[in-house]
């Protein structure tokens, strides 16, 4: 935990999503340190007409390499949320050419009880998660 759900244009290839997901693991690792092990992303293909995206008045152009990432996870500090988004900029940018410009995050916080990773528990409750 958390869980990362990517919204793509479609026209990746399998290696570029992967080098996407592995960067911004990293960058969750990095700000939230989290486990390496505690890894959680799905990635969700859109045609190019099925996203839009406008830049809410920043003068932000953004162009078909759009990248989404929604964020569910237990609460976190405001600094570690801002050190994420510094992260997931600079690591994409390094790693996969993406425009910082061309990244939105957003971020949805829930406690230990919505979680439930396997055989019907919610391992938080229960202390096998601490």
């Amino acid at each position: 935990m958390p869980l990362l759900k990517f919204t793509l244009r479609e026209g990746r290839t399998p290696q570029q999503i992967r080098q996407l997901l592995d960067s911004a693991h990293a960058a969750v690792v990095q700000a939230f340190g989290i486990p390496e092990r505690d890894r959680y992303q799905v990635v969700d293909e859109r045609e190019s007409g099925q996203v839009i995206a406008l830049d809410t008045g920043l003068g932000i152009d953004r162009s078909e390499n759009l990248v989404i990432i929604e964020i569910v996870s237990r609460r976190r500090t405001v600094s570690q949320k801002q050190r994420l988004y510094e992260l997931l900029a600079e690591h994409l940018h390094r790693d996969c050419g993406l425009d910082p410009d061309d990244l939105i995050v957003s971020i949805v916080e829930n406690e230990d009880a919505d979680w439930s990773f396997g055989r019907g528990r919610a391992q938080f409750l229960t202390g096998e998660l601490a």
